[in-house]
C-alpha cells in the first residue's frame, strides 16, 4: 500500500507539471523538451484512465494482472509510468526547479 501511495504522489505531481507546461504552451512560452515531457505525462494520465476502467468491472483482482502480462507479452507498458521500476526521476525535479 504504501509503494502505491508513493506511485500515485508522484503521478499526481507529474501531472500538475504537466498542467503548467501546457497553461506555458498556450502562453507560447513552452519548449520543446517541456512539450516532450507534457506529452508523456498525458499518456501515462491516458494509461491510467484505461486501468480504471477495468478497476470497476467485476473480477478486476483477476483481470488487470492478466491485462498487465499480456500488454507486456505483446511490448506495450499498460502501467503509468510511475508504477515501474524503470523509473527516470530526474524530469520531475527539473520542472520543480523551473516553478
Amino acid at each position: 500500500m504504501l509503494k502505491l501511495k508513493l506511485a500515485l504522489a508522484q503521478e499526481k505531481q507529474e501531472t500538475k507539471a504537466m498542467l503548467v507546461i501546457y497553461k506555458k504552451y498556450t502562453q507560447g512560452q513552452a519548449t520543446k523538451e517541456e512539450m516532450k515531457i507534457a506529452n508523456e505525462q498525458f499518456v501515462d494520465v491516458l494509461k491510467g484512465i484505461g486501468l480504471g476502467v477495468f478497476a470497476v468491472l467485476p473480477f478486476a483482482p483477476i483481470t488487470i494482472p492478466v491485462i498487465i502480462k499480456l500488454g507486456r507479452l505483446v511490448g506495450v507498458e499498460v502501467m503509468p509510468s510511475a508504477f515501474t521500476t524503470k523509473r527516470d526521476n530526474r524530469r520531475i525535479i527539473k520542472e520543480e526547479d523551473k516553478q
